[in-house]
């Protein structure tokens, strides 16, 4: 892995129309902005579908893609949705948060209808597309088929005949949901074409995409519902222990996620041939994959199934370094980043150097006290540093909510005795762009220096997470300038074309100062001349892909529908620099908890509890929290935090 750089954005955190990021013109924009800002990474979250929860570490299938993505307006330039449609259904109000409630009686409908005008089945590529992927595709869809007509119960809830797979129950429901599972398998051939065309946008403009695989699936899901025999199951479905983390020092409890466990031993006498075809096809989706919970790979933590806590669990041994031996026997040496947050055993820590993959390092864990191996004068070069991840809150959020001595330690490590306030998210990210690490990950709320407004989740918590969105004018020119800058000083920075430079030098010189028509000429003369496969401008990939569409409906399938021509939202612009801020930051380091000085005793109160190094690997939800003033940009000097 080269020295490079990149940002953590969710999906669903982009700010597409219709009430949840998506694959849509806003999300080819993002690409073109961390091109622009010289990122090679894009990282995401899990793409797939959710569940109760909407946690995109509990979802329905490993193996499919999220509906919520789909791109309404690809669908109405199919001529399959019409916006009158559109327009009388309920997406959710708030453009800073998804409202999944509203999506989900929402988004379904609207697929429902798109579907129904599609008349999908006359096409060749939907056949291909289903025959290739029938593996998993058609359990899935089978599943969701009946899962919907069963009030969305667990599978363990249905009849018995239908739970334990009995042949002619299968056989019967294949013909009585037909029409059913002809729709769940629309929705996933729509998802992957729209994925595989965003994915192939971004990798021609030198941006790779780093995925996540959760190492646990969820308990109600068609991949436990199609594989008993793959995990740890009675004879009755149920899982005879689930996943969870031990007691600590921040857990009194510990943490009970209620994952099923897998069976290890029959996963060895299959050449773990399960995991290799999880493995490929998420290399299918992805360029990078990120392995959520290392740790487990080497020993994992058993709870007993029906336990209120995590108190009574154990460690029991898992696959080891045989598991990823067998990896790179059935798909090569694959890029993979291990996430390996927590306390790191002997074993664990072996295991990792005997697979070479690197690891994580989170700066929000370097400053708990005294010296921490999170800290970047420990790093090697072989690791991916984050200022924080999705688990965490935001750096801002975080600096404020941590406690006197912590901020303390972390202003005397990086030497920001002087530096404003509202400066702090960008010192913490120039730490992670100087140091060796090979890999600089940063979240986008990080760089737009949003407090705990921005937080993504809260672990083991239910309520409102995975809610946070960006505005449309939050990700501007002179922001992307600075990363740029910053990401060019610190070598992490990925070349430019002579022409590509021209085009973001004029852009810069028409944002900041207004260029002449003479120096426009010129510069357009000597873009020209260029020879530049790999610049596609945003408008002409997304004229080219509509126009493809719209011929391939009218030649494929029926186009009933009307008025499809979509809208387009306007340009993302700057962000507008707001929210006071403390003066001097001595104020902020002396001042405890409660003084004047400080944070106010309402934002004390709702802060999140200090972060601890062990990760959830199967987060469930956030807590609830009180809806806070939404911040845009960078924040002005020198004044004080509210």
């Amino acid at each position: 892995m080269e020295r490079s750089c990149g940002i953590l954005m969710p999906v669903s955190s982009l700010p597409s129309d219709y009430g949840i990021g998506c694959f849509s013109k806003e999300a080819y924009e993002f690409v073109d902005q961390l091109a622009e800002a010289g990122q090679s990474y894009w990282q995401i979250l899990p793409l797939g579908p959710t569940s109760f929860g909407d946690s995109p570490y509990q979802s329905f299938s490993t193996f499919a893609g999220n509906p919520y993505f789909i791109d309404l307006k690809d669908l109405l330039d199919r001529g399959w949705l019409d916006k009158g449609t559109l327009r009388k259904l309920d997406f959710g109000s708030n453009p800073d948060k998804v409202d999944y409630e509203a999506l989900f009686n929402s988004r379904f409908l609207a697929l429902r209808i798109a579907f129904e005008n599609s008349s999908i089945t006359k096409s060749a590529k939907f056949k291909k597309y289903v025959k290739a992927n029938e593996e998993w595709l058609t359990d899935y869809a089978l599943y969701m088929a009946i899962k919907t007509d069963n009030d969305y119960k667990a599978w363990q809830e249905w009849d018995e005949p239908l739970r334990n797979r009995d042949e002619s129950a299968i056989k019967a429901a294949k013909k009585y949901y037909k029409n059913d599972i002809l729709f769940y398998e629309f929705q996933q051939y729509i998802f992957n074409e729209e994925w595989q065309e965003l994915k192939s946008y971004a990798n021609k403009k030198g941006i790779k995409i780093i995925g996540d695989v959760p190492i646990y699936v969820a308990l109600d899901s068609a991949d436990t519902w199609s594989n008993w025999n793959l995990f740890q199951f009675d004879k009755n479905g149920n899982p005879i222990g689930v996943a969870g983390c031990p007691p600590d020092a921040f857990t009194a409890l510990g943490q009970l996620w209620g994952n099923p466990l897998y069976d290890w031993n029959y996963h060895k006498k299959t050449s773990y041939a399960w995991w290799i075809k999880r493995l490929r096809r998420s290399f299918e989706l992805y360029d990078v994959v990120r392995l959520d919970h290392f740790i487990g790979f080497n020993a994992y933590y058993s709870i007993p199934f029906g336990a209120e806590n995590a108190v009574n669990g154990k460690y029991l041994p898992g696959p080891g370094i045989a598991f990823f031996n067998q990896v790179k026997k059935e798909l090569g040496d694959p890029p993979f980043i291990a996430e390996n947050l927590g306390v790191l055993t002997p074993e664990a820590m072996k295991l990792l150097n005997e697979s070479g993959y690197p690891g994580m390092k989170v700066l929000q864990f370097a400053f708990d006290g005294g010296d921490s191996d999170y800290q970047p004068h420990h790093y090697e070069r072989n690791c991916v540093v984050y200022t924080g991840t999705h688990d965490n809150d935001t750096t801002f959020g975080w600096f404020k909510s941590r406690k006197a001595k912590d901020r303390a330690l972390a202003v005397k490590y990086l030497h920001l005795e002087n530096v404003p306030i509202q400066e702090i998210p960008f010192e913490f990210i120039r730490a992670a762009y100087a140091s060796v690490a090979d890999l600089a990950i940063i979240p986008i709320q990080d760089f737009l220096g949003i407090g705990s407004e921005g937080r993504i989740n809260y672990p083991s918590t239910i309520g409102t997470n995975w809610q946070w969105r960006m505005g449309k004018r939050d990700f501007g020119k002179r922001l992307i300038k600075q990363i740029r800058e910053m990401a060019e000083l610190y070598a992490r920075a990925k070349e430019e074309t002579p022409s590509k430079r021209r085009r973001r030098k004029k852009n810069e010189m028409s944002d900041e100062t207004g260029s002449s028509n003479e120096t426009t000429e010129a510069l357009k003369a000597q873009e020209k001349s260029d020879d530049d496969s790999s610049g596609t401008k945003l408008s002409a990939a997304r004229r080219g892909r509509r126009g493809r569409k719209k011929a391939e409906a009218a030649t494929e399938t029926a186009s009933p529908a009307s008025d499809t021509q979509a809208s387009v939202p306007d340009e993302p612009q700057d962000a507008a620099a707001a929210e006071p801020n403390e003066a001097a930051m001595t104020e902020l380091i002396d001042a405890a908890p409660g003084d004047s000085h400080s944070d106010s005793p309402a934002e004390i109160q709702d802060a999140a509890p200090a972060e601890t190094q062990d990760a959830a690997p199967a987060e469930t939800n956030d807590t609830a929290q009180p809806k806070p003033k939404r911040r845009r940009g960078r924040r002005k000097k020198n004044e004080t935090i509210e």
